[in-house]
């Protein structure tokens, strides 16, 4: 294995949200040294650090040790390029779907690239909630027997993670671009977002309609756009200006005094 694909493995995020049962904690970084990844992101664990973690990393103690704790997803994935969500359920509000080996390849190139990836899984009981596959830009699909087809928690990383090793072990240096984009964070687009739905309320583009659905195409409309930094601040740039023009409107058609 080569040092390039040992250091890209080393840099991949993987995230573990809610995990009920810590021994699943200690098996997904066993799992993950297995494979030569290190980098683990526990959101709101229901028991960590824990005995049983530590027993069952089975020597990944490293791993366990640097694992950083989030109150929430977004804060686990804020500085994050690329996020791939893991997902037994049928492909979500029209999210590109990915088999393992398809995701592999894909974030070996992306993280080559100089971005920073995750790959997120849901909780051992429901796995991810379409809020959290919302936040993920790709939905990945383990093809498993469909009459069985619930994994275990760690079972399932151990497929992507030894996906991402083959990956890497068969890496072709690729074509880089001459000007790399400097891609919005994932910490960036969900201000963006936050920033989109406030705005559009406040214009009254709803105008009574269930907005939830409205919301999910704009950030599916957004993602396959693959924003940098400069057009998220161009972007939100215009919104002000939206803003701005609302409350001046509103002003004027309700001057102070009038009744």
């Amino acid at each position: 294995m080569t040092d390039s694909s040992t250091h890209l493995l080393s840099h991949l995020l993987i995230v573990l949200v809610e995990t009920s049962h810590p021994g699943n904690i200690g098996s997904t970084a066993r799992a993950m040294k297995n494979m030569g990844l290190k980098r683990l992101a526990l959101v709101a664990p229901r028991e960590f650090p824990h005995e049983e973690a530590t027993a069952l990393a089975a020597g990944a103690d490293d791993v366990l040790a640097e694992a950083r704790v989030f109150d929430t997803l977004d804060d686990a994935i804020a500085p994050c390029h690329l996020v791939f969500g893991t997902t037994a359920r049928p492909r979500h509000n029209e999210a590109p779907s990915l088999t393992p080996r398809d995701a592999a390849a894909m974030v070996l190139r992306e993280a080559y690239l100089g971005l920073n990836v995750a790959l997120v899984f849901g909780t051992e009981r429901t796995g991810l909630t379409n809020a959290e596959l919302d936040r993920c830009r790709h939905a990945v699909r383990i093809p498993a027997n469909p009459e069985f087809s619930s994994l275990n928690l760690a079972q399932a990383v151990q497929v992507l993670t030894y996906e991402l090793r083959l990956a890497s072990l068969e890496l072709v240096e690729p074509d880089l671009p001459s000007e790399p984009r400097d891609l919005a964070s994932a910490g960036d687009f969900e201000g963006f977002m936050g920033h989109l739905e406030r705005t559009l309320g406040l214009i009254d583009f709803y105008k009574g309609r269930e907005y939830t659905r409205l919301l999910q195409r704009f950030r599916r409309l957004y993602q396959r756009a693959a924003l940098d930094r400069q057009e998220v601040q161009l972007l939100r740039g215009m919104l002000a200006e939206a803003e701005r023009a609302a409350r001046i409107a509103a002003a004027t058609r309700n001057p102070p005094g009038s009744v």
